[in-house]
Formats: structure tokens, sequence, C-alpha cells
């Protein structure tokens, strides 16, 4: 860490000095490191790759605050005029990845408050449809509707992505046919104005245990956050197998805290999480998630 930065970290905590830091698991888009100060205190900083997405996260930690689990923002800086990058200093909180601790034994318990959270976030409502660009949190651009297009979508990503040869031909048709039987249900859900966390996975779950069971304590990285239909985090955390009775969990966890699941839920969080699949066969074929995206797709065009 440069001395700009420090000396930022340094300013925000007033009277205390940074000591020791350490990279973090996660984050696979951008750097999170932990902060560890002379008082004993510790903090996350976050440092943004690719895509600043600094404002956004600083606006949805303040709005969320109370309504769901998530570090405390103590600085800011979207432009790195002060320190040197964008940067977001938040709260670091004890807790353990989900993917850690979900197993067959704990998959019941969690698989009710991981249900729970995502209620949370879709109680989160905007004025329309839409993504962020800024601190307003005002979703854009006028008109637009992240649930229409898959079909041409997919199409894109396979005429310029990376998919042949780790995609037959056949498969490819089979997966334009997919989502173009698949586009037209969709229109259902046009116009849902909800908070999608778009990246709602393990991963990103921090679960702790207390005196009174296992519970999420934060739910991170929040770069891709739009508005529209909650039924993307659905297809996103239920994409990969997770322990027996998590799912049925999770379902219960989310109707019972407000959640709602239209009858066709399940098809439509699947065409809903193909968005992220197909985008995944746009990386460089050694980018960590392409394999386990064609794996998912020949998995969801045998039904399986």
């Amino acid at each position: 860490m440069d001395q700009t930065l420090r000396s930022w970290i340094e300013q925000a905590l007033p009277g205390r000095r940074v000591v020791a830091e350490r990279d973090l698991t996660g984050g696979y888009s951008n750097q999170n490191t932990a902060i560890t100060m002379d008082d004993g205190g510790q903090f996350v900083l976050r440092r943004y790759r690719g895509a600043n997405a600094c404002a956004v996260e600083a606006a949805l930690a303040r709005r969320l605050t109370g309504v769901v689990p998530i570090p405390g923002v103590v600085a800011a800086d979207d432009t790195g005029k002060t320190a040197g990058e964008p940067v977001l200093l938040s709260a670091f909180v004890h807790g353990r990845q989900l993917g850690e601790v979900l197993t067959g034994e704990t998959a019941a318990e969690l698989g009710r408050e991981v249900g729970a959270t995502l209620a949370a976030i879709g109680s989160v409502t905007f004025a329309a449809p839409g993504f962020f660009a800024d601190a307003r949190l005002e979703p854009g651009p006028a008109g637009a509707e992240p649930t229409a297009g898959l079909d041409a979508w997919v199409d894109r990503c396979l005429r310029e992505g990376n998919a042949a040869g780790h995609l037959t031909d056949a498969e490819q048709r089979q997966l334009r046919r997919y989502a173009e039987q698949a586009t037209p249900p969709l229109t259902a859900l046009a116009g849902s104005s909800r908070l999608v966390h778009a990246d709602f996975n393990p991963k990103n779950l921090l679960a702790a245990r207390d005196g009174a069971g296992w519970r999420v304590v934060a739910a991170l990285d929040w770069e891709y956050a739009f508005s529209s239909s909650p039924l993307y985090d659905v297809g996103n955390m239920l994409r990969f197998p997770r322990p027996p009775g998590f799912e049925d969990a999770f379902l219960t966890g989310f109707r019972d805290h407000g959640g709602e699941l239209p009858p066709d839920w399940r098809q439509l969080s699947r065409a809903l999480d193909l968005y992220s699949l197909a985008d995944f066969l746009t990386r460089p074929v050694e980018h960590r998630y392409f394999g386990r995206a064609i794996t998912r797709i020949r998995a969801l065009l045998t039904g399986d």
C-alpha cells in the first residue's frame, strides 16, 4: 500500500495508524484488503480493478443499513482524488463464507437464513427497473427492462464469445432454441423494480454462529446490483446443487419473510440466470467461471 492510500485511511480514522494489511479471498473483480489499526480495530479496503462501482456500493450500503446485514461504510473516495484511486473503506465483519459452513447438518438452518436475507434485499424498491450509474441510485437508462431480450443476449454472447470448441454446434443451436422459448414467459416479470444483488451466492455471504444458531451476518460485493426481479437472485443461488435440505429451507425462508414466488418460478429464475451464464462465455477460457458455465449450460439443456 502506498503512502497516499495509507494517509487517506488514517485521515478517515483519525488518531489511529495502519499497522497491518492482508488480502482477503473473494472479490474476484476487485481487490479486498483487511486493514488492522494500532488500536486493534479492523476494516476492509475495497479497491476497484474493473468498473468503478464505488459510488453505487457506498450508496447502497447506506440505504441498506438496518434492512440487510451489510458492512457499514466508514469512508469512500469514488473519484480517487484524495486516495489516489477509487476506494471504499468498510467495517470488518467477523464471519465465514457461506460455502465453508454449508453442510448437510447446517443446510436447513442456513437455508432459512439465506432466504430471509434475500427477502429483505427484495423489500427495497425503486421507481423503475434498470441499472445504477451513481450514488443517486436512479435506475436507468429510461425504458430499460432487464428481463427483456434474453434470446438476443444469448445469441450475441455465442457469436462474440468463446463457446466455439467448448460447446458443439448442436449444443449452441439448442441453447439458442432454449433462450427463444424462455424469452416470452419473462414478460410476466416486466416492470419489476426490486433490488437485485446480482451475484447472490455463497461466496458473497458471511455466516456466523451465536447462541441462537447460525445467521447471515453480511451480504458482500454489491457492484452488479440493479433494479428488477428477485428471481435473478433465486436463480443465482440455486445455479449449482446445494446440500440436501437447503433449497426447501431457502424457499421457505424467502416466502416467510415476504418474498414472492410465482408458480413457474423455477423456469423463470433459470431463464434469468442464463443472462449471467451466457455472459461467462464471453470471458477468456481460462477464467475461473468459464468452464463452470459450460457445465451448467449443458445441465440446463439436458434438464438436469
